[in-house]
C-alpha cells in the first residue's frame, strides 16, 4: 500500500514537470514570436531614418553650396546629424540595422553561420578582443624575426637551419589567418576596416603557405640561398616596430575621436596603411621605407628567378606577392594622405568663408 502510494506521488510530481514544461516553451515560443515581429517593425523604422539621414545631409550640402543657409548653421546640424547616425550604428539599433553578409573567407570556415553580435557589448567585446591580440602578436611579430637573427649569427654559424624558419612561416600562418578572421567578423559588426587590410592579409596567409613548401638548405652557398631569407627578417623587424608604435599612437588617438563623436565605437586602427596627427614625421616615413623594403625584396627574388639556372617556383610566387603587398599599402597610404589633406583644405574653405561673411557684415 505504501509503495503504491510512493508511486501515484512520483507521477503526480512527473505530471507536474511537464506540465511546467510545456508551458515554459509555449510562453517561450510565444515570446519570440513577439519579439520577432517588433523586431521587425522596429529595424522598418531604423532604416526608413537612416534613409531619411542620408537625404538631409545631401540637402543640407546642396544648401550650403548654394549659400542658401550660412556655414555654421550647416556644420551644426552636419555634426547633429552624424552623432545621430553613429548612435544608431553603436547602439542598440545596430542590431536592427541590414548586416552584411559573410564574405566568401568566413563562409569557407565557418559556413553561413551567423557572427553578427546582437547586443552592443558582444560587439564591443569583440573590437576589444581584436584591439588585445594585436598587442600580444605585435611584440611576437618583432621579437621572432629577432631571435632567428641573432641565432644565425650567434649559434648557427650563418645558416638558417629549415626547421627554425618553417616555423616561423606557420606562425606567420596562423597570425594572419586569425586576423583575416577577425577582421571579417569586425565588418559583419559594423566596422570602417578597410577592404584592402582584409585583402593584404589574404596575400601574406598564401605567401606563408607558400614559404613553407620553399627549401631553403641544399645549395653549396647557403649565403646565396637564404639571402631572401634574412632580408625577409629583416624587413619583419621593421614592420613588427611600426606595428608596435601603430599600437600605441593610433589607439589613443581613436579613442580620443571617438570621444568627440567623430569616430563610432567600433571603428580600429587600420594598420600599415593608417596614420593620425602627430606621427607625420614619424610613422609615416617608416611605412613608406617598409613598403620600399617590401617591394626591392619581392623584385630581387624575381631577379634570383630569372638569373638562376634552376629555381623553384616559390621564389616568383612570394616575389610577385611580395610586390603586390608593397604596391597596394602604399597607394592606401598616399589615398589616406590625399583624405586628410581634402578634409584640411575644405575646414580652410569654411574658416576663409566665414571670416569674408563677417567682414562684409562689418563693412555694411
Amino acid at each position: 500500500m505504501e509503495r503504491t502510494t510512493e508511486l501515484s506521488s512520483a507521477e503526480e510530481g512527473v505530471s507536474k514537470v511537464l506540465e511546467r514544461g510545456r508551458l515554459l516553451q509555449e510562453e517561450a515560443s510565444s515570446l519570440t514570436t513577439r519579439w520577432t515581429r517588433d523586431a521587425d517593425v522596429l529595424s522598418q523604422q531604423a532604416v526608413a531614418l537612416l534613409s531619411d539621414i542620408t537625404s538631409l545631409q545631401a540637402d543640407i550640402n546642396n544648401a550650403s553650396e548654394k549659400d542658401e543657409i550660412t556655414q555654421p548653421v550647416a556644420q551644426k546640424v552636419e555634426e547633429e546629424l552624424y552623432k545621430l547616425q553613429k548612435m544608431m550604428y553603436d547602439g542598440d539599433t545596430a542590431s536592427l540595422l541590414p548586416s552584411k553578409a559573410n564574405g566568401y573567407f568566413l563562409r569557407m570556415l565557418l559556413g553561413s553561420v551567423n557572427v553578427r553580435a546582437t547586443r552592443k557589448d558582444g560587439r564591443y567585446k569583440v573590437k576589444e578582443e581584436y584591439n588585445a591580440y594585436r598587442d600580444r602578436t605585435a611584440v611576437m611579430f618583432l621579437a621572432f624575426p629577432v631571435i632567428l637573427l641573432i641565432l644565425k649569427n650567434q649559434v648557427w654559424n650563418g645558416c638558417f637551419p629549415a626547421l627554425p624558419v618553417q616555423i616561423y612561416q606557420s606562425w606567420l600562418l596562423f597570425f594572419y589567418t586569425s586576423l583575416a578572421l577577425r577582421e571579417n567578423i569586425l565588418r559583419v559588426n559594423g566596422s570602417d576596416i578597410r577592404p584592402w587590410w582584409v585583402y593584404h592579409h589574404y596575400c601574406a596567409m598564401l605567401m606563408a603557405l607558400v614559404s613553407l613548401t620553399w627549401g631553403i638548405q641544399g645549395h653549396p652557398s647557403c649565403t646565396r640561398k637564404q639571402q631572401g631569407v634574412r632580408l625577409f627578417l629583416g624587413w619583419a623587424v621593421m614592420q613588427g616596430v611600426a606595428m608596435l608604435l601603430q599600437n600605441r599612437y593610433q589607439r589613443q588617438r581613436l579613442y580620443t575621436r571617438i570621444a568627440l563623436g567623430k569616430a563610432g565605437r567600433m571603428d580600429v586602427v587600420w594598420g600599415e596603411t593608417a596614420g593620425v596627427k602627430g606621427q607625420l614625421w614619424v610613422l609615416y616615413p617608416l611605412l613608406f621605407i617598409l613598403q620600399g623594403f617590401q617591394f626591392f625584396i619581392g623584385l630581387l627574388l624575381l631577379r634570383t628567378a630569372v638569373l638562376e639556372v634552376s629555381f623553384e617556383w616559390q621564389v616568383v610566387a612570394c616575389g610577385l606577392l611580395l610586390i603586390i603587398m608593397a604596391v597596394g599599402n602604399f597607394a592606401n597610404t598616399v589615398a589616406t594622405l590625399v583624405a586628410k589633406a581634402k578634409i584640411k583644405a575644405k575646414m580652410k574653405k569654411k574658416g576663409k568663408q566665414m571670416l569674408h561673411r563677417m567682414t562684409s557684415k562689418k563693412v555694411s
